[in-house]
């Protein structure tokens, strides 16, 4: 074995476990009893497992509301973050055109701007505009934090896809609009599908919006957050919902393993 193999073996090693090792322990927690959990010396593997802290968690005030406001707030996300990354990526990835380049620089850029700048005149704003604690305006600043990472794997989609294929289809008598619908979307749909659910993730995630933007109208990031710093919820309410809150998106990445490369461009066989 290459030192260099070594070294790669040891750094994914590494990664895998800052990765799963916190998941492990979440998880381990979330089904720990009470008892054992607030005991100190804590055992680190418990004598036994339950339920119930998962159940006090899921009975608790507001939890399911705000459930059904994070997957609301997520289906907003994925349908305005669409309706404009979608032509964006389809553009730069077909058309040639003076800037494309800086303007790919541009939109990966402004990932770099810290949000909690923009806190307090977000807040007034939306407040002008009656959007503040509304769905709809916690949907639109996660479409705007979503939208850079959307155009740039809606563009690698589309550039993993052949122009010729298109070209083709129009030479056969199918206008340009034809040839998308019937030739390039098709072959695109996993790897858009892929990104819809990756927009989906990144919202249900997303906890800073949706704290500075709701009062009564919290998605259950931000009813978490509140819970704990606000109202200093107790240990196992913290591991329960912390448990809760990454079985989605573990559930989600698993189904999509096989799509995650067409993010990227890449063609699934």
């Amino acid at each position: 074995m290459t030192l260099r193999r070594l070294g790669l073996y040891s750094a994914s090693l590494v990664i895998s476990a800052w990765v799963t090792l916190p998941l492990l322990l979440i998880t381990v927690a979330a089904f720990t009893p009470r008892d054992l959990l607030y005991r100190w010396p804590r055992p680190l593997w418990p004598e036994r497992f339950t339920l119930e802290t998962l159940r006090f968690f899921l009975r608790s005030t507001g939890v399911w509301p705000s459930t059904l406001n994070s997957v609301l707030v997520a289906g907003l996300t994925i349908v305005l973050a669409f309706v404009i990354a979608a032509p964006a990526g389809y553009a730069i990835s077909r058309f040639r055109f003076r800037g494309r380049e800086t303007l790919q620089l541009a939109i990966l850029a402004t990932k770099m701007f810290p949000a909690t700048v923009l806190s307090i005149p977000l807040a007034v704003a939306f407040i002008r505009w009656r959007l503040y604690d509304t769905l709809l305006g916690v949907a639109i600043v996660h479409t705007a934090l979503a939208l850079p990472f959307v155009i740039v794997i809606v563009t690698s989609v589309f550039l993993g896809i052949s122009y010729e294929l298109e070209e083709a289809a129009q030479t056969l008598g199918g206008s340009r609009l034809q040839a998308f619908l019937q030739v390039t979307l098709p072959m695109a749909l996993p790897g858009l599908a892929a990104a819809g659910i990756f927009t989906f993730v990144l919202s249900w995630n997303e906890v800073f919006a949706a704290t500075i933007l709701t009062l009564n109208h919290r998605t259950l990031p931000a009813l978490i957050v509140d819970s704990v710093i606000g109202a200093g919820a107790p240990l196992h309410f913290r591991f329960a919902g912390g448990f809760f809150m990454i079985i989605p998106a573990l559930i989600i990445i698993f189904l999509i393993r096989r799509y995650l490369l067409t993010l990227w461009g890449v063609t699934v066989r």
